[in-house]
């Protein structure tokens, strides 16, 4: 008989928590094994159609911000009346394991937590539910995952972490599906009328305060100034994205910056860069940066990026304080950088979705 695991979140957007899902559920085998979601944002999200295809079901409930009651009262309804067994949050914050206290008591037996994030604000509220969270609902988590050290600590705290209550599950991903593409490099840059030589950086990510494009967006203009010929694309949408084009027009860069939305052919995207920019404040486990690394593509990060995320050469940290112009120069050391086949690095790390799908699914669903 088939299993199936009801998945809590807010949406199924293009995020890093949302995207390590759909690896997951792609490739395991779905005549065996069925993944549900539970969502409490009810506007269509960028995996709905796919989830649907693959055979996932998706309920839309009350979310908490609206009404506690009405959530709690709907998450139950829809494990109870559907009888799972198997449900998995997502969750940075702590006070989101509250729906797996409400699980459990629905009827759920495996109930499973997967931090997102090395952190999610800097708040006084947000740092007291937090730590609230912990004390209430820890007790009703059967398992917990992260996909680096620094979120595992952020979420389940240092205890559970040194006591090795806490797996570790790579972001992993199809290596073949992610390898540099020559074609798909022209492509991008066709369609965005980016000339053929050059040099573009990028970044991939929602538009957040978490992401820091503010300061991408500073660093660009001193690549610019050292070098007329560059190009920058921003994949993704947010709320901070008419922000951000307001400060690329007041800079008269609108000509050199070019803002991609969601995009779907991600390898494509990575292969049309020459270096990925990541200023982030924080971060969990970056799928972007693995994904890239899988392309051969350098990536400058923050130095609040986990460094476990450097799985090949292809990775150089800078400090968030440094001025934007020395991070443009570290940038700029990889401009004539050729392109390499990390496949088997990659590998080594334990970055090949075939082995950390089995993981997940032994996790998951108790096998």
């Amino acid at each position: 008989m088939k299993k199936r695991a009801l998945c809590i979140l807010s949406n199924m957007n293009a995020g890093g928590a949302e995207t390590f899902l759909m690896k997951m559920y792609q490739a395991f085998d779905k005549k065996k094994y069925q993944l549900d979601f539970c969502l409490s944002i009810n506007k269509k999200g960028f995996y709905d159609d796919q989830i649907e295809k693959m055979g996932g079901r998706i309920f839309h409930i009350t979310p908490k911000t609206k009404s506690i009651p009405a959530f709690r009262r709907e998450l139950r309804e829809v494990i109870s009346q559907n009888k799972y067994k198997y449900v998995i949050r997502i969750t940075a914050n702590d006070f989101g394991l509250l729906d797996l206290k409400i699980a459990k008591q629905s009827g759920a037996k495996i109930c499973v937590a997967r931090s997102n994030n090395s952190n999610d604000s800097n708040s006084i509220i947000s740092k007291l539910s937090h730590l609230l969270g912990r004390k209430l609902f820890m007790r009703y988590v059967d398992k917990k995952i992260a996909p680096s050290d620094l979120a595992a600590i952020y979420t389940f705290g240092k205890k559970a972490y040194m006591n090795g209550e806490v797996t570790i599950l790579r972001n992993a991903l199809d290596l073949d599906y992610y390898k540099f593409n020559s074609d798909g490099r022209n492509s991008i840059r066709k369609e965005y009328n980016i000339p053929e030589d050059a040099f573009v950086v990028g970044h991939i990510g929602r538009f957040m305060k978490q992401k820091n494009h503010s300061k991408l967006i500073s660093i660009f203009e001193e690549i610019l100034k050292r070098n007329k010929n560059a190009y920058l694309l921003l994949v993704g949408n947010g709320e901070l994205e008419e922000k951000i084009k307001d400060i690329v027009q007041s800079l008269r860069l609108n000509n050199y910056v070019k803002f991609t939305g969601v995009r779907r052919d991600i390898p494509n995207i990575l292969s049309s860069m020459d270096v990925l920019i990541m200023p982030s404040y924080y971060e969990g486990m970056p799928n972007v940066v693995i994904e890239a690394q899988a392309t051969g593509l350098p990536c400058i990060l923050s130095d609040a990026i986990t460094s476990e995320v450097k799985i090949t050469e292809m990775i150089e940290f800078c400090c968030l304080s440094d001025s934007s112009a020395k991070w443009a120069n570290n940038v700029l050391k990889y401009k004539n950088r050729k392109r390499e086949d990390t496949k088997k690095e990659l590998i080594a790390a334990g970055y090949d979705i075939k082995k950390e799908v089995k993981n997940f699914v032994n996790i998951l669903f108790n096998e």
